[in-house]
């Protein structure tokens, strides 16, 4: 797991490492077959996370969508856990992704084509939930793959992400074997 200031390393023959400022949340006690209506009541609360993907090992080496996400330096998450109790409306928060100080995401949890409701509840009828699992949720648009050309992090480069009421994160890329 990688912290809300550390650096994103590309891995080895990365060639679209990818940026999505995401709310995440945690599972606050067991929820399984989780009705809509309740499913916020099983949220121990919310985080930042920069849910990064290398977008060739996604799409071009096999399927396997995970594979592209698993990187030991990405998904950086923080800076807080923000309690439940202190978000009135968790489908009423602002969320933004710079890069290289350009603006590239901005949007806001009430533009989701899910809610957070639904999402652990539809999660809950597959899975039994634990307390402190996480789920990353959708990053609005602006990504690197939606672009016109596409466009990828490299070296160098600094992301900066917030969400609001959960604080901001802040990566530099480097190549791995940098650190």
């Amino acid at each position: 797991m990688s912290g809300p200031n550390d650096p994103v390393l590309l891995p080895k023959g990365s060639t679209k490492t990818d940026w999505e400022v995401e709310l995440a949340f945690v599972v606050g006690k067991r929820a399984h077959y989780v009705e809509e209506s309740e499913a916020l009541e099983y949220i121990a609360g919310y985080f930042i996370c920069n849910d990064v993907s290398e977008r060739e090992f996604q799409l071009e080496r096999s399927g396997q969508w995970q594979k592209g996400k698993m990187f030991p330096t990405f998904g950086p998450i923080g800076p807080w856990l923000v309690t439940s109790d202190e978000i009135a409306d968790v489908q009423d928060l602002g969320l933004w992704l710079e890069l290289n100080g350009k603006r590239i995401q901005n949007s806001s949890t009430s533009d989701m084509i899910f809610s957070i409701a639904k999402i652990l509840s539809d999660t809950s009828q597959y899975v039994a939930l634990q307390p402190g699992d996480i789920i990353t949720t959708s990053t609005p648009p602006g990504v690197g793959l939606g672009m016109k050309p596409e466009a990828y992090l490299k070296p160098g480069d600094v992301m900066r992400l917030g969400v609001d009421r959960l604080g901001v994160q802040e990566q530099r890329v480097l190549r791995w074997g940098e650190q």
